[in-house]
Protein backbone atom coordinates (compact mmCIF):
# COMPACT_ATOMS: atom_id res chain seq x y z
CA UNK A 1 0.00 0.00 0.00
CA UNK A 2 1.33 3.50 -1.17
CA UNK A 3 2.77 5.39 2.01
CA UNK A 4 0.76 8.73 2.50
CA UNK A 5 1.84 12.32 2.29
CA UNK A 6 2.99 14.20 5.23
CA UNK A 7 -0.17 15.49 6.80
CA UNK A 8 -0.44 19.13 8.41
CA UNK A 9 -0.82 17.09 11.90
CA UNK A 10 2.11 15.53 10.71
CA UNK A 11 4.19 18.62 10.19
CA UNK A 12 3.33 20.12 13.21
CA UNK A 13 4.49 16.90 15.23
CA UNK A 14 7.47 17.20 13.93
CA UNK A 15 8.26 20.92 14.24
CA UNK A 16 7.33 20.00 18.01
CA UNK A 17 10.07 17.10 18.07
CA UNK A 18 12.64 19.19 16.71
CA UNK A 19 11.75 22.06 19.45
CA UNK A 20 12.06 19.20 21.98
CA UNK A 21 15.00 17.99 21.03
CA UNK A 22 17.30 19.47 22.72
CA UNK A 23 15.42 18.58 25.89
CA UNK A 24 16.30 14.99 25.00
CA UNK A 25 12.84 13.50 24.63
CA UNK A 26 14.03 10.23 23.31
CA UNK A 27 15.32 7.20 25.53
CA UNK A 28 17.63 9.52 27.29
CA UNK A 29 17.39 12.95 28.20
CA UNK A 30 21.00 13.57 28.35
CA UNK A 31 22.78 13.31 24.95
CA UNK A 32 26.24 12.46 27.39
CA UNK A 33 24.04 9.63 28.61
CA UNK A 34 24.07 7.95 25.75
CA UNK A 35 27.63 8.80 24.46
CA UNK A 36 28.60 6.57 27.61
CA UNK A 37 26.72 3.89 26.73
CA UNK A 38 27.88 3.92 23.18
CA UNK A 39 31.64 3.61 24.08
CA UNK A 40 30.94 0.95 26.77
CA UNK A 41 29.11 -0.44 23.73
CA UNK A 42 32.72 -0.24 21.40
CA UNK A 43 34.84 -1.37 24.47
CA UNK A 44 35.81 1.99 26.21
CA UNK A 45 36.16 2.41 29.49
CA UNK A 46 33.79 6.00 29.72
CA UNK A 47 34.09 8.92 27.87
CA UNK A 48 37.07 11.70 28.86
CA UNK A 49 36.18 15.05 30.49
CA UNK A 50 36.73 17.01 27.26
CA UNK A 51 33.99 14.40 25.43
CA UNK A 52 31.71 15.06 28.04
CA UNK A 53 32.08 18.89 27.64
CA UNK A 54 32.00 18.39 23.78
CA UNK A 55 28.19 16.18 24.51
CA UNK A 56 26.98 19.08 26.51
CA UNK A 57 28.13 21.96 23.61
CA UNK A 58 26.23 19.70 21.35
CA UNK A 59 23.15 19.49 23.36
CA UNK A 60 22.75 22.91 24.88
CA UNK A 61 25.06 24.66 22.48
CA UNK A 62 23.67 27.56 19.99
CA UNK A 63 22.22 27.15 16.50
CA UNK A 64 25.21 27.88 14.84
CA UNK A 65 28.81 26.58 16.20
CA UNK A 66 32.03 25.23 15.86
CA UNK A 67 33.39 23.38 17.77
CA UNK A 68 37.56 22.49 17.73
CA UNK A 69 39.12 19.97 19.74
CA UNK A 70 42.66 18.99 19.20
CA UNK A 71 43.92 15.88 16.86
CA UNK A 72 42.59 12.53 18.26
CA UNK A 73 40.36 13.51 20.81
CA UNK A 74 37.63 11.81 18.80
CA UNK A 75 35.26 14.80 17.83
CA UNK A 76 33.79 13.01 15.13
CA UNK A 77 32.94 9.68 16.71
CA UNK A 78 31.43 11.80 19.46
CA UNK A 79 29.13 13.56 16.94
CA UNK A 80 28.39 10.92 15.34
CA UNK A 81 26.84 9.52 18.44
CA UNK A 82 25.09 12.58 18.87
CA UNK A 83 23.57 12.36 15.15
CA UNK A 84 22.37 9.06 16.42
CA UNK A 85 20.78 10.91 19.97
CA UNK A 86 19.12 13.46 17.62
CA UNK A 87 17.59 10.76 15.38
CA UNK A 88 16.15 8.81 18.69
CA UNK A 89 15.03 11.54 19.77
CA UNK A 90 13.61 12.81 16.70
CA UNK A 91 13.21 10.56 13.63
CA UNK A 92 12.10 13.12 11.69
CA UNK A 93 14.82 15.68 11.22
CA UNK A 94 17.19 15.50 8.29
CA UNK A 95 21.11 15.24 8.81
CA UNK A 96 23.23 15.76 6.01
CA UNK A 97 27.02 15.20 7.02
CA UNK A 98 29.67 16.96 5.01
CA UNK A 99 33.14 16.53 4.57
CA UNK A 100 36.07 17.48 2.33
CA UNK A 101 35.29 14.60 0.35
CA UNK A 102 32.81 12.02 -0.04
CA UNK A 103 34.78 9.40 1.95
CA UNK A 104 35.06 11.20 5.02
CA UNK A 105 31.29 11.69 4.80
CA UNK A 106 30.73 7.74 3.96
CA UNK A 107 32.99 6.62 6.89
CA UNK A 108 30.77 9.07 9.47
CA UNK A 109 27.93 7.38 8.02
CA UNK A 110 28.34 3.86 8.35
CA UNK A 111 29.50 4.35 12.01
CA UNK A 112 26.40 5.68 13.11
CA UNK A 113 24.64 2.73 10.62
CA UNK A 114 26.98 0.35 12.56
CA UNK A 115 25.90 1.26 16.02
CA UNK A 116 21.86 1.24 14.94
CA UNK A 117 22.72 -2.48 13.73
CA UNK A 118 24.69 -3.66 16.86
CA UNK A 119 23.19 -1.89 19.69
CA UNK A 120 19.55 -3.84 20.41
CA UNK A 121 18.07 -0.53 22.12
CA UNK A 122 18.61 1.27 18.23
CA UNK A 123 16.58 -1.82 16.86
CA UNK A 124 13.32 0.81 15.48
CA UNK A 125 15.93 3.03 13.57
CA UNK A 126 16.71 0.17 11.29
CA UNK A 127 15.86 0.79 7.84
CA UNK A 128 12.45 -0.98 6.92
CA UNK A 129 12.81 -3.07 3.90
CA UNK A 130 9.30 -3.56 3.24
CA UNK A 131 8.82 0.19 2.80
CA UNK A 132 11.45 0.39 0.57
CA UNK A 133 13.79 2.91 2.78
CA UNK A 134 17.07 4.11 1.36
CA UNK A 135 19.96 2.13 3.39
CA UNK A 136 23.23 3.14 1.89
CA UNK A 137 25.76 4.93 3.01
CA UNK A 138 25.17 7.53 0.79
CA UNK A 139 21.70 8.13 2.12
CA UNK A 140 19.76 5.93 4.49
CA UNK A 141 16.32 6.45 6.46
CA UNK A 142 15.65 5.35 10.10
CA UNK A 143 12.40 3.05 10.80
CA UNK A 144 9.83 5.59 11.83
CA UNK A 145 10.47 8.65 9.20
CA UNK A 146 7.78 9.44 7.17
CA UNK A 147 8.72 8.92 3.30
CA UNK A 148 10.36 12.51 2.37
CA UNK A 149 12.40 13.72 -0.76
CA UNK A 150 15.25 13.76 1.81
CA UNK A 151 16.68 10.91 3.58
CA UNK A 152 17.30 11.34 7.31
CA UNK A 153 21.10 10.93 6.62
CA UNK A 154 22.92 12.30 3.38
CA UNK A 155 26.92 11.82 3.30
CA UNK A 156 28.43 13.81 1.02
CA UNK A 157 31.44 16.01 0.12
CA UNK A 158 32.03 19.87 -0.29
CA UNK A 159 32.63 19.96 -3.51
CA UNK A 160 29.70 17.45 -4.15
CA UNK A 161 26.00 17.62 -5.05
CA UNK A 162 24.79 20.13 -1.85
CA UNK A 163 21.77 21.21 -3.55
CA UNK A 164 18.16 19.12 -4.01
CA UNK A 165 18.03 18.39 -0.09
CA UNK A 166 17.07 19.62 2.96
CA UNK A 167 18.11 19.35 6.02
CA UNK A 168 17.24 19.91 9.53
CA UNK A 169 21.19 19.45 11.14
CA UNK A 170 23.76 20.19 9.02
CA UNK A 171 27.18 18.02 10.48
CA UNK A 172 30.42 19.95 8.60
CA UNK A 173 32.91 16.94 9.98
CA UNK A 174 36.18 18.69 8.66
CA UNK A 175 35.43 19.93 5.40
CA UNK A 176 38.68 22.15 6.17
CA UNK A 177 41.64 20.06 4.98
CA UNK A 178 45.27 21.23 3.68
CA UNK A 179 44.65 20.39 0.49
CA UNK A 180 41.27 22.73 0.13
CA UNK A 181 42.62 25.71 2.49
CA UNK A 182 46.51 26.25 2.00
CA UNK A 183 46.35 28.83 -0.33
CA UNK A 184 44.46 31.99 -0.60
CA UNK A 185 42.81 31.01 -3.74
CA UNK A 186 41.96 28.27 -1.96
CA UNK A 187 40.27 29.61 1.40
CA UNK A 188 37.90 32.08 -0.53
CA UNK A 189 36.60 28.87 -2.09
CA UNK A 190 35.54 26.99 0.25
CA UNK A 191 34.22 30.33 2.12
CA UNK A 192 32.14 30.62 -0.86
CA UNK A 193 31.07 26.16 -0.81
CA UNK A 194 29.93 26.64 3.08
CA UNK A 195 27.84 29.74 1.84
CA UNK A 196 25.49 26.73 0.46
CA UNK A 197 24.55 25.47 3.60
CA UNK A 198 22.22 28.15 3.47
CA UNK A 199 20.41 26.80 0.87
CA UNK A 200 19.91 23.41 2.37
CA UNK A 201 19.07 24.29 6.18
CA UNK A 202 15.33 23.98 6.00
CA UNK A 203 14.04 27.52 7.41
CA UNK A 204 13.31 26.76 10.96
CA UNK A 205 14.69 28.41 14.04
CA UNK A 206 15.52 24.84 15.68
CA UNK A 207 17.79 24.13 12.31
CA UNK A 208 21.47 23.85 13.32
CA UNK A 209 24.75 23.95 11.23
CA UNK A 210 27.96 22.30 13.31
CA UNK A 211 31.56 22.75 12.07
CA UNK A 212 33.92 19.85 13.40
CA UNK A 213 37.54 20.60 12.95
CA UNK A 214 41.26 21.67 13.03
CA UNK A 215 42.46 24.64 11.84
CA UNK A 216 44.94 23.76 9.17
CA UNK A 217 45.87 27.23 8.75
CA UNK A 218 46.29 30.65 10.35
CA UNK A 219 43.85 32.16 8.22
CA UNK A 220 41.36 29.18 8.63
CA UNK A 221 37.72 29.13 7.47
CA UNK A 222 36.85 28.78 11.10
CA UNK A 223 37.88 31.88 11.96
CA UNK A 224 35.75 33.37 8.80
CA UNK A 225 32.68 31.99 10.19
CA UNK A 226 33.29 33.27 13.61
CA UNK A 227 33.74 37.00 12.62
CA UNK A 228 31.57 37.35 9.38
CA UNK A 229 28.52 35.14 9.92
CA UNK A 230 28.21 34.92 13.38
CA UNK A 231 28.73 31.53 14.60
CA UNK A 232 29.90 30.56 18.40
CA UNK A 233 32.96 28.73 18.52
CA UNK A 234 34.33 26.79 21.68
CA UNK A 235 37.66 25.65 21.87
CA UNK A 236 39.13 22.88 23.40
CA UNK A 237 43.13 23.11 23.11
CA UNK A 238 45.19 19.96 24.27
CA UNK A 239 47.54 22.14 26.66
CA UNK A 240 46.39 24.72 29.10
CA UNK A 241 47.57 27.76 27.26
CA UNK A 242 50.24 30.41 28.45
CA UNK A 243 48.21 33.34 26.85
CA UNK A 244 44.47 32.92 26.90
CA UNK A 245 43.70 36.32 25.17
CA UNK A 246 44.62 34.35 21.47
CA UNK A 247 41.43 32.46 21.95
CA UNK A 248 38.94 35.63 22.21
CA UNK A 249 37.02 33.87 24.55
CA UNK A 250 35.97 31.20 23.13
CA UNK A 251 37.94 28.44 25.04
CA UNK A 252 36.02 26.04 26.44
CA UNK A 253 34.82 26.76 30.24
CA UNK A 254 36.31 24.07 31.78
CA UNK A 255 39.41 25.14 30.70
CA UNK A 256 39.10 28.45 31.83
CA UNK A 257 38.28 26.65 35.25
CA UNK A 258 41.09 24.48 35.60
CA UNK A 259 43.63 28.09 35.16
CA UNK A 260 41.30 29.61 37.73
CA UNK A 261 42.52 26.58 39.81
CA UNK A 262 46.17 27.05 39.21
CA UNK A 263 47.06 24.79 36.19
CA UNK A 264 49.82 25.80 34.97
CA UNK A 265 50.60 26.71 31.11
CA UNK A 266 51.28 23.08 29.38
CA UNK A 267 49.38 20.90 31.95
CA UNK A 268 47.72 18.55 29.59
CA UNK A 269 43.99 19.01 29.30
CA UNK A 270 42.44 15.35 28.77
CA UNK A 271 45.21 13.67 30.23
CA UNK A 272 43.11 10.97 29.90
CA UNK A 273 43.73 10.90 26.15
CA UNK A 274 46.90 12.63 26.01
CA UNK A 275 49.45 13.12 28.90
CA UNK A 276 52.63 15.32 28.54
CA UNK A 277 55.13 12.73 27.24
CA UNK A 278 52.59 11.95 24.73
CA UNK A 279 52.39 16.40 23.70
CA UNK A 280 56.15 16.61 23.64
CA UNK A 281 56.61 13.93 21.37
CA UNK A 282 53.71 15.27 18.81
CA UNK A 283 54.94 18.49 19.21
CA UNK A 284 58.70 17.32 18.12
CA UNK A 285 57.30 15.17 15.17
CA UNK A 286 54.96 17.95 13.84
CA UNK A 287 57.06 21.06 14.02
CA UNK A 288 55.83 23.97 16.87
CA UNK A 289 54.37 25.93 14.34
CA UNK A 290 52.01 22.46 13.17
CA UNK A 291 51.67 21.80 16.85
CA UNK A 292 50.20 24.94 17.81
CA UNK A 293 47.51 25.15 15.11
CA UNK A 294 46.72 21.49 15.26
CA UNK A 295 47.05 20.69 19.27
CA UNK A 296 46.37 24.15 20.41
CA UNK A 297 44.47 25.19 17.75
CA UNK A 298 46.21 28.62 18.24
CA UNK A 299 45.33 30.81 14.89
CA UNK A 300 46.54 33.75 16.27
CA UNK A 301 48.88 35.81 14.55
CA UNK A 302 52.08 37.39 15.96
CA UNK A 303 53.46 41.05 14.37
CA UNK A 304 55.02 40.79 10.80
CA UNK A 305 58.63 40.43 12.46
CA UNK A 306 57.86 37.22 13.87
CA UNK A 307 57.22 35.72 10.30
CA UNK A 308 60.02 37.83 8.19
CA UNK A 309 60.35 36.03 4.92
CA UNK A 310 57.34 37.37 2.86
CA UNK A 311 56.34 35.87 -1.13
CA UNK A 312 55.89 39.69 -2.04
CA UNK A 313 59.70 40.43 -1.49
CA UNK A 314 60.21 37.82 -3.81
CA UNK A 315 61.03 38.60 -7.83
CA UNK A 316 58.66 35.93 -9.58
CA UNK A 317 59.40 35.35 -13.96
CA UNK A 318 60.06 32.96 -16.40
CA UNK A 319 63.77 32.06 -16.38
CA UNK A 320 66.05 31.27 -19.29
CA UNK A 321 68.16 28.37 -18.10
CA UNK A 322 71.43 30.06 -19.79
CA UNK A 323 71.17 33.78 -19.52
CA UNK A 324 69.39 36.33 -17.17
CA UNK A 325 68.74 40.09 -17.11
CA UNK A 326 71.54 42.42 -16.63
CA UNK A 327 69.55 44.34 -14.52
CA UNK A 328 66.04 44.06 -13.91
CA UNK A 329 63.55 45.99 -10.82
CA UNK A 330 61.31 45.23 -8.51
CA UNK A 331 57.91 47.21 -7.45
CA UNK A 332 54.24 46.94 -6.89
CA UNK A 333 52.90 47.94 -9.77
CA UNK A 334 49.56 46.76 -10.27
CA UNK A 335 50.39 45.09 -13.97
CA UNK A 336 53.33 43.61 -12.61
CA UNK A 337 50.76 41.46 -9.74
CA UNK A 338 51.01 37.64 -10.74
CA UNK A 339 47.26 37.14 -9.66
CA UNK A 340 47.64 33.61 -11.45
CA UNK A 341 49.64 32.11 -9.53
CA UNK A 342 48.14 30.42 -6.05
CA UNK A 343 49.74 32.28 -2.59
CA UNK A 344 50.33 29.78 0.21
CA UNK A 345 51.27 32.95 1.94
CA UNK A 346 49.66 34.44 4.90
CA UNK A 347 46.36 36.97 3.68
CA UNK A 348 47.65 39.89 1.80
CA UNK A 349 51.18 38.09 0.82
CA UNK A 350 51.00 37.43 -2.66
CA UNK A 351 53.58 36.73 -5.70
CA UNK A 352 54.73 40.03 -7.67
CA UNK A 353 56.60 40.34 -11.02
CA UNK A 354 59.32 42.69 -11.66
CA UNK A 355 58.58 46.42 -12.91
CA UNK A 356 61.47 46.76 -15.22
CA UNK A 357 63.31 43.91 -16.99
CA UNK A 358 66.61 44.74 -19.21
CA UNK A 359 66.32 43.59 -22.96
CA UNK A 360 70.05 42.94 -22.69
CA UNK A 361 70.53 38.84 -21.26
CA UNK A 362 73.96 37.66 -20.40
CA UNK A 363 75.27 34.76 -19.46
CA UNK A 364 75.03 33.53 -15.41
CA UNK A 365 78.36 33.84 -13.78
CA UNK A 366 78.08 30.37 -12.56
CA UNK A 367 75.74 27.89 -11.11
CA UNK A 368 75.29 25.75 -7.37
CA UNK A 369 73.33 23.13 -6.55
CA UNK A 370 72.77 22.68 -3.16
CA UNK A 371 71.48 19.48 -1.17
CA UNK A 372 69.70 18.82 1.75
CA UNK A 373 70.01 14.94 2.12
CA UNK A 374 67.62 12.72 4.53
CA UNK A 375 67.01 9.09 5.47
CA UNK A 376 63.89 7.03 4.27
CA UNK A 377 61.66 8.80 6.76
CA UNK A 378 59.15 11.89 6.00
CA UNK A 379 62.13 14.12 5.18
CA UNK A 380 63.03 14.77 2.06
CA UNK A 381 66.01 14.83 0.32
CA UNK A 382 65.90 18.38 -0.96
CA UNK A 383 67.74 20.60 -3.90
CA UNK A 384 68.26 24.09 -4.78
CA UNK A 385 69.58 25.52 -7.56
CA UNK A 386 70.97 29.00 -7.73
CA UNK A 387 72.70 31.00 -10.40
CA UNK A 388 74.20 34.50 -10.06
CA UNK A 389 74.31 37.42 -12.42
CA UNK A 390 75.75 40.82 -11.13
CA UNK A 391 75.27 40.30 -7.70
CA UNK A 392 71.50 38.98 -7.85
CA UNK A 393 70.30 35.30 -7.72
CA UNK A 394 68.35 33.34 -9.70
CA UNK A 395 66.23 30.14 -8.08
CA UNK A 396 66.04 28.31 -11.06
CA UNK A 397 65.13 25.07 -9.33
CA UNK A 398 63.93 23.16 -6.15
CA UNK A 399 62.34 20.57 -5.20
CA UNK A 400 62.90 17.32 -2.98
CA UNK A 401 62.82 13.10 -3.34
CA UNK A 402 61.30 10.97 -0.47
CA UNK A 403 63.39 7.70 0.07
CA UNK A 404 66.58 8.80 1.11
CA UNK A 405 69.63 7.61 -0.89
CA UNK A 406 68.08 5.10 -3.50
CA UNK A 407 69.17 4.79 -7.14
CA UNK A 408 66.94 6.89 -8.55
CA UNK A 409 66.94 9.76 -6.35
CA UNK A 410 70.62 10.05 -6.99
CA UNK A 411 70.07 9.98 -10.53
CA UNK A 412 67.63 12.15 -10.81
CA UNK A 413 69.99 14.63 -8.76
CA UNK A 414 72.73 14.06 -11.01
CA UNK A 415 70.57 14.37 -14.14
CA UNK A 416 69.12 17.95 -12.59
CA UNK A 417 73.00 18.99 -12.19
CA UNK A 418 73.56 18.11 -15.57
CA UNK A 419 70.17 20.17 -17.09
CA UNK A 420 71.26 23.21 -15.16
CA UNK A 421 74.72 22.92 -15.92
CA UNK A 422 75.79 23.87 -12.61
CA UNK A 423 79.48 24.70 -11.57
CA UNK A 424 79.49 22.91 -7.91
CA UNK A 425 77.58 21.09 -5.89
CA UNK A 426 77.09 21.54 -1.98
CA UNK A 427 75.85 19.12 -0.15
CA UNK A 428 74.73 19.26 4.02
CA UNK A 429 77.42 16.60 5.79
CA UNK A 430 75.78 16.80 8.59
CA UNK A 431 73.72 13.79 7.67
CA UNK A 432 75.91 10.57 7.75
CA UNK A 433 79.38 12.63 8.25
CA UNK A 434 80.03 12.77 4.02
CA UNK A 435 77.98 9.78 3.08
CA UNK A 436 75.66 11.23 1.27
CA UNK A 437 77.98 12.79 -1.11
CA UNK A 438 80.18 9.37 -1.17
CA UNK A 439 77.08 8.02 -2.98
CA UNK A 440 76.35 10.56 -5.15
CA UNK A 441 79.62 10.89 -6.23
CA UNK A 442 79.60 7.61 -8.73
CA UNK A 443 76.51 9.16 -10.23
CA UNK A 444 77.75 12.22 -10.84
CA UNK A 445 80.96 10.97 -12.52
CA UNK A 446 78.76 9.15 -15.06
CA UNK A 447 76.16 11.95 -15.71
CA UNK A 448 77.98 15.32 -14.87
CA UNK A 449 81.33 15.08 -13.70
CA UNK A 450 81.34 18.42 -11.40
CA UNK A 451 82.66 19.05 -8.09
CA UNK A 452 81.59 18.49 -4.53
CA UNK A 453 81.94 20.26 -1.79
CA UNK A 454 80.75 19.09 2.16
CA UNK A 455 79.17 21.98 4.09
CA UNK A 456 78.54 21.58 7.63
CA UNK A 457 75.69 23.64 9.35
CA UNK A 458 76.41 25.29 12.46
CA UNK A 459 73.85 26.89 15.16
CA UNK A 460 70.56 27.01 15.28
CA UNK A 461 68.75 26.07 11.99
CA UNK A 462 66.35 28.93 12.23
CA UNK A 463 68.24 31.55 13.09
CA UNK A 464 71.05 30.60 10.16
CA UNK A 465 68.22 30.18 7.53
CA UNK A 466 66.72 33.44 8.26
CA UNK A 467 69.89 35.34 8.81
CA UNK A 468 71.03 34.39 5.27
CA UNK A 469 67.56 34.43 3.89
CA UNK A 470 66.42 37.54 5.07
CA UNK A 471 68.52 40.57 3.78
CA UNK A 472 68.32 38.75 0.36
CA UNK A 473 64.88 38.72 -0.29
CA UNK A 474 63.86 42.13 1.53
CA UNK A 475 66.92 43.90 -1.13
CA UNK A 476 64.93 41.76 -3.90
CA UNK A 477 67.80 40.32 -4.86
CA UNK A 478 65.97 36.73 -5.30
CA UNK A 479 64.82 36.08 -8.74
CA UNK A 480 62.70 32.54 -8.61
CA UNK A 481 61.59 31.28 -12.42
CA UNK A 482 57.49 31.06 -12.65
CA UNK A 483 58.15 27.04 -13.12
CA UNK A 484 59.46 26.56 -9.84
CA UNK A 485 56.87 28.41 -8.19
CA UNK A 486 54.19 26.15 -10.18
CA UNK A 487 55.89 23.10 -9.69
CA UNK A 488 55.92 23.72 -6.16
CA UNK A 489 52.08 24.22 -5.65
CA UNK A 490 51.56 20.57 -7.57
CA UNK A 491 53.90 19.05 -5.18
CA UNK A 492 51.88 20.33 -1.96
CA UNK A 493 48.96 19.66 -3.63
CA UNK A 494 50.48 15.98 -3.73
CA UNK A 495 52.09 15.28 -0.40
CA UNK A 496 50.57 18.12 1.26
CA UNK A 497 51.95 22.13 2.37
CA UNK A 498 53.98 21.57 5.01
CA UNK A 499 56.44 20.24 1.73
CA UNK A 500 56.03 23.47 0.09
CA UNK A 501 59.33 25.60 -0.54
CA UNK A 502 56.71 29.10 -0.03
CA UNK A 503 54.66 27.75 2.79
CA UNK A 504 57.92 26.72 4.83
CA UNK A 505 59.56 30.45 3.93
CA UNK A 506 56.38 32.11 5.25
CA UNK A 507 55.86 29.77 8.33
CA UNK A 508 59.73 30.12 9.28
CA UNK A 509 60.03 31.95 12.66
CA UNK A 510 63.32 32.45 14.96
CA UNK A 511 61.80 29.77 17.56
CA UNK A 512 63.64 26.10 17.58
CA UNK A 513 61.73 23.25 16.15
CA UNK A 514 59.13 25.48 14.33
CA UNK A 515 58.82 23.61 11.16
CA UNK A 516 57.64 19.91 11.26
CA UNK A 517 59.86 20.16 7.42
CA UNK A 518 62.11 22.24 6.52
CA UNK A 519 64.50 20.28 3.96
CA UNK A 520 63.73 22.44 0.95
CA UNK A 521 64.28 25.90 2.69
CA UNK A 522 67.31 24.80 4.23
CA UNK A 523 68.69 23.61 0.15
CA UNK A 524 68.18 26.91 -0.89
CA UNK A 525 69.69 28.35 2.52
CA UNK A 526 72.66 26.71 1.18
CA UNK A 527 72.71 27.50 -1.76
CA UNK A 528 72.05 31.56 -1.57
CA UNK A 529 74.58 31.16 1.63
CA UNK A 530 77.36 29.95 -1.12
CA UNK A 531 77.06 32.58 -3.08
CA UNK A 532 77.01 35.52 -0.18
CA UNK A 533 79.91 34.10 0.51
CA UNK A 534 81.50 33.85 -3.04
CA UNK A 535 80.03 37.47 -4.07
CA UNK A 536 82.12 38.40 0.02
CA UNK A 537 85.14 37.14 -1.81
CA UNK A 538 84.19 38.82 -5.13
CA UNK A 539 84.02 42.43 -3.51
CA UNK A 540 87.18 42.01 -1.15
CA UNK A 541 89.00 41.23 -4.33
CA UNK A 542 87.41 43.95 -6.42
CA UNK A 543 88.17 46.23 -3.72
CA UNK A 544 92.60 44.75 -3.66
CA UNK A 545 92.13 45.26 -7.70
CA UNK A 546 90.89 48.42 -7.45
CA UNK A 547 94.02 49.65 -4.71
CA UNK A 548 96.71 48.17 -7.29
CA UNK A 549 95.30 49.56 -9.79
CA UNK A 550 95.41 53.16 -8.16
CA UNK A 551 98.60 52.10 -6.93
CA UNK A 552 99.96 51.77 -10.35
CA UNK A 553 98.96 54.75 -11.53
CA UNK A 554 100.50 56.46 -9.04
CA UNK A 555 103.65 54.72 -9.30
CA UNK A 556 103.36 55.72 -13.17
CA UNK A 557 103.15 59.35 -12.41
CA UNK A 558 105.96 58.85 -10.18
CA UNK A 559 108.77 57.75 -12.89
CA UNK A 560 107.14 60.31 -15.36
CA UNK A 561 108.83 62.68 -13.02
CA UNK A 562 112.33 61.20 -13.42
CA UNK A 563 115.32 61.08 -11.09
CA UNK A 564 113.62 63.84 -8.88
CA UNK A 565 111.64 61.37 -6.74
CA UNK A 566 114.27 59.49 -3.90
CA UNK A 567 113.49 56.55 -2.46
CA UNK A 568 111.89 57.79 1.55
CA UNK A 569 109.21 59.07 -1.22
CA UNK A 570 108.42 55.75 -1.81
CA UNK A 571 109.29 53.82 1.21
CA UNK A 572 106.45 56.64 3.27
CA UNK A 573 104.21 55.85 0.26
CA UNK A 574 104.71 52.08 0.45
CA UNK A 575 103.91 52.32 4.29
CA UNK A 576 101.36 54.36 3.97
CA UNK A 577 99.66 51.89 1.72
CA UNK A 578 100.50 49.06 4.58
CA UNK A 579 98.90 51.07 7.72
CA UNK A 580 95.71 51.38 5.10
CA UNK A 581 95.59 47.34 5.40
CA UNK A 582 96.81 46.66 1.89
CA UNK A 583 99.73 44.63 1.34
CA UNK A 584 102.18 45.31 -1.48
CA UNK A 585 104.95 42.60 -2.42
CA UNK A 586 108.05 43.52 -3.21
Amino acid sequence: MDQPFITQQEAEKHLRQIRELRKGKGQWPLFSTLLEKVLKHLGFPKATRTQRDMAQFLQFGPKDMILQAFRGVGKSFVTAAFVLWALDSAPQIKVMVVSANGDRAYSFSTFVQRLIAEMPCFAHLKPDKTRKQRESVKAFDVGPAIPADSPSVKSVGINGQLTGSRADLIIADDVEVPKNSFTVVMRERLAELVKEFDNVLKPLPTSRVVFLGTPQTEMSLYNVMVKERGYKLRIWPARVPADVSNYKGNLAPFVLDMIAKGAKPGTPVDPERFDDAVLLDKELKLGKSTFRLQFQLDTTLADGGKYPLKLEDLVIMGLDPKRGPASLAWGKDPRSALDSLQSVGFSGDHFWGPIFVDEKFLAYQGAVMAIDPSGRGADETAYAVVKMLHGRLFLIASGGFRGGYTDENLTKLAQIAKEHSVNSIIIESNFGDGMFGALLKPYLTRIWPVSVEEARAHGQKETRIIGTLEPVIQQHRLVVDMAVVQKDLLDSEEHGPEYSLFYQMTRITKDRGCLGHDDRLDALEMAVGYWLAQMEVDQQKAAADAADEELMAMIDEICEDGPLIIKSDLDAFFAGRKGNGNMVGN
